[in-house]
């Protein structure tokens, strides 16, 4: 009969097998590239700031397994080497300062800090304010519980309305749609109807918050055709989750093929201000008219 030791051992190796199948089910089905980009949503290439952001995220990662790795060795090997022996019942040397020391773990972390804090601070300088002219403004608006696109160089727009979920938090022909041309850069302003909302395309890498009163925007050059997932990332009310729309990235021909449709629908004219909530009490829902006038 086995002894209870030889048992724990079968069960310790048991469980042991069990974690390092499972690691391999996992990895094996995560492909190299979702690997290299540290998991994240996106691609390099997608918007001119991807592969920067994708950079420093698995940059700062294989810095922290790095250090990790480092700090576990060292307490494994402290652990070993300084262990207490059998019989040895006499008391470490106790030291009260060791200055080389204390100046390493007070230097090393603020050079690394420092080091993140650098790229990040340029890396977001690049984002927040490029030195660029845009080719085409959008404004988004959004509101409760939806979100309206204003394309101010065309003079149309296309209002939304709430999503219907079906579970699957993908693209879909029926939610509200923002058409951007292929490697043109677009400035997007951002506005809120009536309470906080976030304008957030994870495939982009970046979002923005939408307040009320306050005027946000930003300068994206989209690099892919596709359709993107976005969503509101600011807990907006009780539909906040309803508030799904599709970035649509298409080559200029069916970037000026949308417009025009938008324009023979009669979606001509502003679409601002005067539609929030403080603004609206005699102004009709525009998405219960056929259009609205200059």
């Amino acid at each position: 009969m086995p002894s209870p030791s030889s048992r724990s051992r079968r069960r310790r190796a048991a469980t042991l097998g069990g974690v390092g199948l499972l690691a391999a089910l996992v990895l094996s089905g995560c492909s190299t590239e979702r690997v290299a980009r540290g998991w994240m949503p996106s691609d390099p290439g997608i918007t001119e700031h991807t592969e920067g952001i994708l950079n420093l995220w698995t940059g700062s990662w294989i810095a922290a397994l790095a250090i990790g790795v480092l700090m576990w060795a060292l307490i494994i090997w402290c652990v070993i080497v300084y262990r207490k022996r059998k019989d040895d019942n006499r008391l470490p040397v106790q030291l009260r300062y060791h200055l080389p020391l204390e100046l390493l773990y007070t230097f090393v972390p603020i050079v690394m800090v420092g080091v993140l804090f650098y790229y990040t601070a340029t890396l977001q300088e690049e984002i927040t304010n490029p030195d660029v002219e845009p080719d085409v403004h959008v404004t988004v608006y959004g509101r409760q519980w939806s979100w309206d696109f204003v394309y101010e160089d065309e003079d149309v727009w296309d209002a939304g309305t709430p999503a219907e979920l079906d579970g699957t938090m993908a693209p879909a022909g029926d939610l509200p749609t923002l058409y951007l041309p292929v490697d043109q850069t677009v400035e997007i302003q951002l506005r809120s109807r009536d309470v906080a909302h976030s304008f957030w395309v994870p495939a982009f890498l970046y979002k923005e918050d939408l307040l009320p009163g306050v005027e946000n925007e930003f300068i994206i050059t989209p690099g892919e055709e596709g359709t993107y997932l976005g969503k509101c990332a600011e807990l907006c009310g009780e539909y906040h989750g309803n508030m799904l729309f599709n970035v649509e990235v298409v080559s200029a021909q069916e970037y000026e093929q949308r417009m025009t449709e938008l324009r023979d629908a009669g979606q001509t004219g502003e679409l601002g201000s005067e539609l929030d909530r403080q603004n609206a009490a005699d102004v009709p829902d525009p998405t219960t008219v056929e259009g609205a006038d200059d």
